[in-house]
């Protein structure tokens, strides 16, 4: 094809030719930018001012520091990328298995519920306390000595006056102490894993009643 013919092809797709200029701008980098601009301050320079070596290597050097910064953010970028791909696979083998998250709410169900605790530190006495959804206490679990971590506690569904509780939503507080003094404790809901999703880079774990709950809130799987 001619010259001629070259710029006939170009006139009559200005769309191409417009789209071509932008992707060589978009692909060239800062460094090939900085050393242009570096290349035209050197050939307008003032003869009776040169550039100062020193000056022209510390450039240098900072447009070696943006360029690493640059190739750096990348790669997290991409090892962000292969986490959370990880992480939403890790979450999907979680469905249809119980799991305890921070949360006061308890279900029974058949005559039986369990509660989950994480202590920072050993405690000799914890108690626990049973509520109904009106806020009526109606059972007093028998404090006991507990380790550090997560630990499970089960309700048989027996109120305080040895009647058997109606199954259904109940909510529980617990209390630490260790030597008389209050330990925090951090209360924990069990519930079924039903679906795992994404939103916004979070994994995030239906648990029904219990609502989402990001893949990180999750304090033990059975």
């Amino acid at each position: 094809m001619s010259s001629i013919q070259q710029t006939s092809s170009q006139v009559a797709s200005p769309g191409i030719a417009t789209t071509d200029v932008s992707s060589k701008k978009a692909a060239e980098n800062p460094q090939d930018r900085f050393l242009k601009l570096l290349v035209t301050q050197m050939k307008n320079q003032d003869p009776l001012k040169p550039l100062d070596n020193a000056e022209v290597t510390s450039q240098l050097a900072q447009i070696s520091t943006v360029t690493g910064i640059d190739k750096l953010n990348t790669t997290l970028q991409l090892l962000n990328s292969d986490i959370e791909d990880s992480l939403s696979v890790e979450a999907t083998n979680m469905i249809g298995r119980g799991a305890f998250v921070p949360g006061n709410a308890i279900e029974l169900k058949q005559g039986s519920a369990s509660i989950g605790i994480e202590l920072e530190q050993p405690v000799d006495q914890l108690t626990v306390t049973i509520k109904d959804s009106s806020g009526v206490v109606v059972r007093n679990l028998d404090p006991k000595a507990y380790p550090a971590g997560v630990s499970a506690i089960s309700w048989d569904g027996k109120t305080d006056s040895g009647s058997v509780a109606a199954d259904g939503d109940y909510s529980f507080e617990v209390n630490a102490q260790q030597g008389g003094n209050n330990v925090k404790v951090t209360a924990l809901s069990f519930g079924l894993v039903k679906s795992v999703s994404t939103a916004e880079g979070d994994t995030l774990l239906d648990m029904g009643k219990l609502g989402l709950v990001n893949l990180s809130d999750i304090k033990q799987v059975f």
